[in-house]
């Protein structure tokens, strides 16, 4: 049994280094891989103000990963995310809530703190519920919202999910305010390339966690072994924001932004047979879930540049002939990613075009949309 036990701590300190080592290579992957769902040319010009060059953005995902706690990985997103968009909010979401943690341009970064957002209707609960990004008009927003802080002058809004392990952890709302500066895919990179950094910064602190208790253990060998050290275990980065209306008497688990995910991870194995890629090697299911993903970004692009056509193609079955030039650009654009590898069989854009644009309604496409 010694030997076993020794055996463990050599593995769990050579991890630990192996990790440690790979963190700025992960890094730097991670900046490609995100770039690269950005469909070319996907930034347009329009009745938006002008956002910041790719180089710009490039340095904003940068200030974003020299972050090295989730405290301040948060507020850099905030921070760069003011070159995108006038006005931002973070809201934390814990227990189907959604708690405002800092914004920027809503009355001062602690302006949203404490604020309740109303999870379970328009954009909000369209972004939380199916984990993409929700552009719409600022009618649709929670009411309370707009008679506290108001909106932007062109009514245009974008709630976008931070998502880590198939789970929303937070939501970031923006908008243009008075100047117009909406930049929805810069901001979805941001917000994805935060994720993703989230991530990494958790498996570094759990290198750091395992390779501290292995050195510890080689010099005293305990007769109780302590209890193993998770990711939770770290301190809540909303924890000095915690929400009033939350009972003292019923207090929430110490839950931070990555014990969600490591909660998701948890559910994800006890039952593989959610995952609808489960049967496929790990090199296709990263490209189904690539050309999802994909075709969600360019579906969310033709909504936002064409919210007044979407309304009204709705309203009278006709959405395709309104939209027919920018759903087949984009169409094309994917077919020339994904068209020639193991996702083609997946038809995700013209299922993301029903599911987003008609809303699982075939009928508003019109009589002229192929099925």
């Amino acid at each position: 049994m010694a030997d076993s036990k020794e055996l463990q701590k050599i593995v769990e300190r050579a991890v630990a280094q192996v990790l440690e080592q790979q963190v700025p290579r992960l890094q730097a992957e991670l900046v490609e891989r995100v770039l690269a769902e950005l469909p070319a040319g996907i930034a347009r010009p329009g009745s938006m103000a002008a956002a910041p060059a790719s180089g710009g953005l490039s340095q904003a995902m940068a200030t974003i990963h020299a972050g090295g706690t989730q405290k301040e990985i948060l507020r850099a997103l905030l921070d760069v995310a003011s070159s995108y968009a006038a006005r931002t909010a973070l809201f934390v979401v814990k227990g189907g809530a959604a708690t405002g943690w800092q914004g920027r341009g809503l009355g001062g970064d602690d302006g949203v703190k404490d604020f309740l957002l109303d999870i379970a209707s328009g954009p909000v609960a369209h972004a939380y519920q199916n984990r993409i990004a929700a552009p719409a008009n600022i009618a649709e927003m929670d009411r309370r919202f707009v008679k506290q802080f108001g909106g932007p002058e062109n009514e245009q809004i974008l709630v976008l999910p931070l998502v880590l392990k198939e789970k929303v952890a937070a939501l970031l709302y923006a908008d243009g305010g008075s100047s117009g500066l909406l930049d929805a895919a810069s901001l979805e990179v941001l917000v994805m390339s935060t994720s993703a950094w989230l991530e990494v910064t958790s498996l570094r602190k759990q290198a750091q966690v395992q390779r501290e208790a292995a050195d510890g253990g080689a010099m005293e060998r305990p007769t109780v072994a302590p209890p193993v050290q998770t990711v939770s275990s770290y301190s809540d980065p909303f924890a000095g924001h915690a929400p009033k209306h939350i009972a003292k008497s019923a207090p929430e688990p110490s839950a931070e932004v990555v014990e969600v995910a490591s909660a998701a991870s948890a559910s994800a194995a006890a039952a593989p047979a959610t995952d609808p890629f489960a049967g496929l090697s790990a090199e296709d299911a990263d490209v189904h879930r690539k050309a999802q993903r994909f075709a969600r970004l360019l579906v969310d692009e033709i909504k936002l540049y064409n919210q007044a056509k979407v309304s009204e193609g709705r309203r009278n079955k006709d959405l395709y002939d309104r939209l027919k030039e920018d759903i087949e650009k984009s169409r094309a654009t994917f077919q020339k990613r994904y068209g020639n590898t193991a996702a083609a069989s997946g038809d995700y854009f013209q299922k993301e075009v029903l599911r987003s644009l008609a809303e699982d309604d075939l009928s508003v496409m019109g009589a002229s949309f192929r099925r």
